[in-house]
């Protein structure tokens, strides 16, 4: 008989003959500890689903203006609608952590437009970039989890770029909140020629049955999922929730490997194989139960323990699949082999052939600015070529799908005259950025502007230099890691620095992390460099320095996280 969640998961410790056991703390699961709410977020829920906000938005807030909204609803349920009120200009990051919320917003929001998939239409593409100039002054920004964020965006508008939203089939439902966050899908799911298995359906069921489901709308905190059939493994899968990464079956043919528990921020943590192989037509069904575990048994007491990676940590891989498979599935999953190391970048950038003969050109935005007439441009250029289909990525890059072969030179030609570039740069390529100071309230540095501006530096001293594979930058406007900085090459978290005794913007520095799609051999997280503290005017000096010295002292075949891992610390500061 197997061992319960409940004894697996309390602590009871040694009591001794003279002394009565210690009560065991509640961690708020709901199937162990039951349902009464522990904190205010657990009150919140429980007295209102997240969902129900929508109503509101629509018949009061949107006709009563920003300071008719309940604080409630402002700073919890409207994140089940993708919205977020943005930081308040000219407070500096110094004052992050000092002031209330309510002192750091502004009456502006950013709307977070959900892509699963990351499938777009021209027509969906323009209609984002007529509500980003009629609504939001021109922004747009490409996220690393294939979304389309907008900003200064008015309450009283929101009812509207819903309507111009749903009319060609996209949505904000839940995509922030503690809820199923949008499904990661391959970039070229459906269109590469070196595919093993579409994953379309899968990501179109999920989306279509469950997103906006109340049943799995009270989550712990967020839960993010990832599914990929390609062999690049392109969807970042050992930092998702709950992952499907195609495989094939000695016996049974090409499936999915079953990954659980990834997640960054402060306490990284990548996720776990269960050994479990998933059939094509079982994707549905246990995503659904790996997701109702997390609703069920996830710790709900302290929303800084509430994601699935410490309930994964707690119970491992194998009781965690054993209660998928006899509490939720009702069938045992086939074992199954892990997925072997990619041989392809998994950004996609470059031009590549389709599976029906013609090809998709990948192109790079520094750090995924992009903005409302750029992405109009971008429809208007797809459409001349006769393309109607457009991809973006986990990597804040873009894709244009269906170009024939004696399109390419103009096709590529016109990109580069927007900025959009389809070259192996040395730096552009592999830079991420957070949103930074600009717009987000939790943020204690600039991230955008700093990264174009280090990549316009960086690749005009290192002109001429030839990497032996990409060096990625990721930088991040505070320790949450939005932008995956442990996971990069040089990954950049935001803090200040005390110069001669002044406060000023500057970064901690880790190097030599990677994920198995990267250069490196598994996923491994970035070497922090004890002491090293650089200010936002000497990051590219900083970057320079390290690239130049990797190139002088790396072994054969030594890729950069190799090198930064094996010299001593003198090298890195």
């Amino acid at each position: 008989m197997s061992t319960s969640v409940e004894e697996i998961t309390k602590n009871p410790g040694q009591t001794g003959k003279s002394r009565p056991p210690r009560p065991k703390k509640s961690n708020g699961q709901w199937k162990v500890d039951g349902t009464e709410p522990l904190n205010k977020n657990e009150v919140d829920k429980a007295e209102d689903n997240g969902l129900n906000v929508r109503a509101r938005i629509e018949e009061v807030y949107a006709k009563g203006g920003f300071s008719s909204i309940d604080p409630d609803d402002l700073h919890g349920r409207f994140r089940w609608w993708g919205l977020y009120t943005q930081r308040k200009p000219g407070i500096d990051g110094g004052r992050t952590a000092t002031l209330e919320p309510h002192e750091l917003e502004d009456e502006y929001f950013m709307l977070r437009v959900r892509i699963d998939g990351g499938k777009l239409t021209t027509e969906q593409l323009r209609t984002i970039a007529e509500i980003s100039n009629d609504f939001a002054r021109g922004t747009a920004d490409l996220t690393d989890r294939q979304n389309i964020q907008l900003h200064w965006v008015e309450i009283e508008n929101v009812p509207e770029i819903w309507r111009r939203l749903e009319a060609v089939g996209l949505q904000t439902t839940e995509a922030c909140g503690d809820v199923p966050r949008v499904i990661l899908g391959s970039p070229v799911a459906g269109i590469a020629a070196d595919e093993l298995i579409d994953p379309t359906p899968a990501i179109e069921e999920i989306s279509r049955r469950y997103i906006g489901d109340q049943s799995l709308a009270n989550l712990p905190r967020k839960y993010k999922t990832a599914i990929t059939g390609h062999p690049s493994q392109d969807v970042v899968h050992e930092i998702n929730d709950c992952s499907f990464v195609a495989v094939e079956h000695p016996e049974l043919g090409i499936g999915y490997d079953l990954w659980v528990g990834g997640a960054l921020s402060t306490v990284p943590r990548f996720a776990e194989r269960l050994g479990a192989w998933v059939a094509p037509d079982q994707v549905v069904e246990t995503w659904l139960g790996v997701t109702e575990i997390f609703r069920d048994y996830g710790y709900r007491r302290l929303r800084n323990k509430a994601r699935l990676k410490f309930l994964l940590a707690d119970l491992g891989p194998e009781k965690f699949r054993d209660i998928l498979e006899t509490e939720y599935l009702g069938y045992r999953l086939a074992d199954g082999p892990a997925p072997t190391k990619p041989e392809t970048a998994g950004d996609h950038v470059g031009i590549h052939r389709q599976v029906d003969g013609r090809y998709y050109i990948g192109v790079s935005l520094i750090a995924g600015r992009a903005s409302g007439s750029l992405l109009a441009q971008v429809a208007d250029l797809a459409e001349r070529y006769g393309s109607t289909r457009l991809r973006t990525t986990p990597h804040q890059k873009l894709l244009l799908l269906d170009i024939e072969e004696t399109d390419l030179e103009a096709v590529v030609a016109e990109l580069d005259a927007l900025g959009l570039s389809s070259r192996r740069d040395l730096f552009r390529r592999s830079t991420m950025a957070c949103t930074g100071i600009e717009f987000c309230k939790l943020a204690i540095v600039e991230t955008k502007q700093t990264a174009a501006d280090a990549v316009a530096k960086l690749e005009e001293r290192l002109a001429g230099i030839d990497l032996p594979h990409p060096i990625s930058l990721h930088l991040n406007g505070c320790p949450n890691s939005c932008a995956r900085i442990q996971t990069a090459d040089i990954g950049l978290k935001g803090q200040l620095v005390t110069i001669d005794g002044v406060q000023t913007p500057g970064f901690q520095v880790h190097v030599g992390g990677g994920l198995a799609s990267s250069d490196r051999e598994e996923a491994g997280l970035g070497r922090t460099v004890r002491g090293l503290k650089i200010t936002v005017d000497d990051l590219s000096d900083y970057v320079e320095k390290l690239v130049r010295r990797f190139l002088a002292g790396r072994g054969e075949d030594e890729t950069f996280s190799q090198w930064a891992h094996r010299v001593d610390e003198e090298e890195l500061v």
